[in-house]
């Protein structure tokens, strides 16, 4: 299927590993020019030699920035003053009991999974609406909606995502750039991956083992019973920034699993 989105500039941030780089390859597929953004310059310059391996008739390159501040993201803007698509997919988390959050962790989190889109959609928005075409996209969570008692500050920033998104949609009207929001559940990342290993290794099971248990009783209402696999959750992060995806606005799209328990 052609996305009709071939030549398209494409900026997807945290993008070195996971669902960030499995997106930026399958627009790479759809001949769309990628900006690989990450905080490391020898991640950022591999996922680049990666892709370029691969892919010889986009360009591709890279920014390494922080984009926890505005310092980080007025280097990568300066650096990139114009794109078609920005994927905001710069995340952290960090289980917490609540009582233990200091103020500190609380804006770090809000500054770096919020704020770091915010401050690109600022910038990118306006250029988006004097084309007339345009994609923002903002990668949340089920943890939005499903706010995990484990880390409160993390859901919090995951909800403040969607409505962030859902507010710029609407200054969208009567365009052709859309701002949505993209829900994930749990997924085969390098970090879950890694995880999922360590503790067979501590509780002596298998992986796969340890991956059943977890949907037992960690996410015991994922319909699909699995991690999604990063290149699943691309495809419909890629959908979302293509031409064809034009009525679909201020939405929020699932690819959860099923884990949260809603037809809506």
């Amino acid at each position: 299927m052609d996305l009709k989105i071939a030549n398209k500039i494409a900026l997807i941030t945290g993008s070195t590993q996971g669902i960030g780089f499995a997106t930026a390859k399958k627009l790479c597929e759809e001949g769309v020019n990628v900006i690989i953004n990450g905080r490391n310059e020898q991640k950022v310059n591999n996922a680049v030699k990666k892709l370029q391996e691969e892919f010889t008739k986009v360009k591709i390159i890279g920014i390494t920035a922080d984009l926890k501040d505005n310092e980080g993201c007025n280097k990568l803007i300066s650096a990139i003053p114009h794109i078609d698509i920005l994927i905001n997919n710069l995340g952290i988390f960090e289980p917490k009991e609540f009582k233990d959050i200091t103020e500190k962790e609380w804006l770090h989190m809000f500054n770096v999974n919020v704020m770091s889109g915010v401050r690109l959609a600022q910038h990118y928005l306006s250029s988006m609406i004097n084309q007339d075409w345009g994609r923002i996209i903002f990668i949340s969570s089920e943890s939005a909606i499903q706010i995990p008692k484990e880390m409160i500050h993390y859901g919090m920033t995951k909800t403040a995502q969607i409505s962030v998104s859902r507010g710029i949609a609407e200054l969208t009207k009567g365009t052709n750039v859309t701002s949505n929001s993209v829900i994930l559940g749990p997924s085969k990342s390098e970090g879950v991956l890694t995880f999922i290993n360590d503790l067979a290794k501590q509780t002596n099971q298998t992986a796969q083992e340890v991956e059943k248990d977890f949907f037992k009783n960690v996410r015991p209402t994922s319909l699909i019973q699995r991690f999604a696999e990063v290149e699943e959750d691309a495809n419909m992060i890629v959908y979302v920034s293509s031409a064809l995806s034009s009525a679909t606005n201020g939405a929020i799209l699932r690819v959860d699993g099923g884990v949260v328990q809603s037809a809506f």
